[in-house]
């Protein structure tokens, strides 16, 4: 999606510059939240202000929503039919290839030595005992900023320049969200409490959208027991067939857990901390790169979540019911990620090959 964003941003629209763009990029990397749709409100932010960060945020979001909105419908109508149930044994399958892709790609990116190993493995071992993986994650960037010394350099940052209006618009958006969480409050505590683990779950997801399956599913599968293993891994299928990133899963989690108004808040909650981020941090991008406790805590972080991945392909694996078959698919899923199949075909082949064979 960012390949897509690019093209269409800075050779066809020629709204920003390439240096502008990648500084961009490596910002929504440095920060938690889906880097995709960070990227879009980065964009958005350069060339109309705050207004064209909303507008992008909105515009990139909404489809993959409403899609998603639909789709977690039709599953509470559908999902007992038996060619169905059959459809998203096979996609469960997939699902498990999927987060193990994730989980290899995040670990071929991040680990540059025996350091990040162990500390991806002491996060997977954490989880597997039961610790809130927040606090592995706040654990890890305490041992990233003692771990590693090195100070890494970077490029020189267009200083983006920031005046009285800016702050304004930015304050605003805030006293929005503080309102919109104070009315749920005091109209709905069950909205109020999916909107802060929402929000929080944003928050903590360094890494790009993946990093938030294991904070999620903790959530919403261990902690509170809203949706079970297999029904969770559903809806990360169903994300993987939307237009837009992973998160989107948590528009069906809303939806299984309190309707459509659950949908809405649940959507909102998990897209808005990225969208002030990248508005409260773009004028700050050359310090925020620079700085070493930000820089080692981040490398800790991202150690520890190749870990919680690990742990999850894990946990979906055990939750599927194997045969020959579903092995099969599994493998042939995973190879066709790493030769950078497109996501999309892998499911469809799979939704085919899953509702006529099994």
């Amino acid at each position: 999606m960012v390949a897509y964003i690019r093209e269409m941003a800075v050779n066809r629209r020629k709204w920003l510059d390439e240096q502008t763009f990648k500084e961009g990029v490596v910002l929504c990397q440095s920060i938690p939240g889906a880097i995709a749709i960070q990227t879009a409100a980065y964009v958005g932010l350069r060339s109309r202000g705050i207004p064209g960060a909303f507008s992008s945020f909105v515009g990139f979001g909404l489809p993959a929503f409403v899609l998603m909105l639909i789709l977690s419908s039709l599953y509470v109508s559908y999902h007992a039919v038996p060619r169905i149930v059959s459809l998203f044994n096979g996609l469960q399958v997939i699902v498990v290839a999927i987060v193990a892709n994730a989980t290899y790609s995040f670990g071929k990116s991040t680990f540059k030595g025996y350091k990040d190993v162990l500390l991806a493995l002491a996060a997977a071992v954490l989880l597997g005992l039961g610790a809130n993986p927040f606090l592995v994650i706040m654990g890890a960037a305490a041992a990233g900023i003692v771990f590693w010394r090195r100070k890494g350099n970077s490029p020189e940052s267009a200083v983006m320049t920031v005046g009285r209006h800016y702050v304004k618009q930015l304050s605003l958006l805030f006293m929005v969200l503080f309102a919109g969480l104070l009315a749920l409050y005091l109209t709905d505590s069950r909205l109020f409490k999916l909107a802060v683990l929402m929000m929080r779950i944003d928050l903590f997801a360094f890494g790009g959208g993946f990093a938030s399956v294991p904070l999620m599913m903790h959530e919403v599968v261990d902690a509170r027991g809203w949706l079970d293993s297999r029904t969770f891994m559903d809806g990360i299928a169903l994300g993987q067939i939307t237009p837009g990133p992973i998160v989107i899963t948590s528009t069906f989690v809303g939806y299984l857990t309190h309707g459509i108004a659950g949908a809405l808040v649940s959507t909102v909650a998990i897209f808005v901390p990225s969208l002030l981020m990248v508005i409260a941090f773009t004028p700050v991008i050359d310090r925020l790169k620079s700085s070493l406790f930000y820089q080692r805590g981040t490398k800790g972080i991202l150690a520890s979540f190749v870990g919680l991945l690990l742990f999850v392909t894990l946990k979906f694996a055990v939750a599927v019911p194997w045969d020959p078959i579903r092995a099969l698919m599994a493998c042939a899923a995973f190879f066709a990620l790493l030769r950078k199949v497109d996501i999309l075909y892998v499911v469809l082949v799979a939704a085919v090959i899953s509702v006529f064979v099994l």
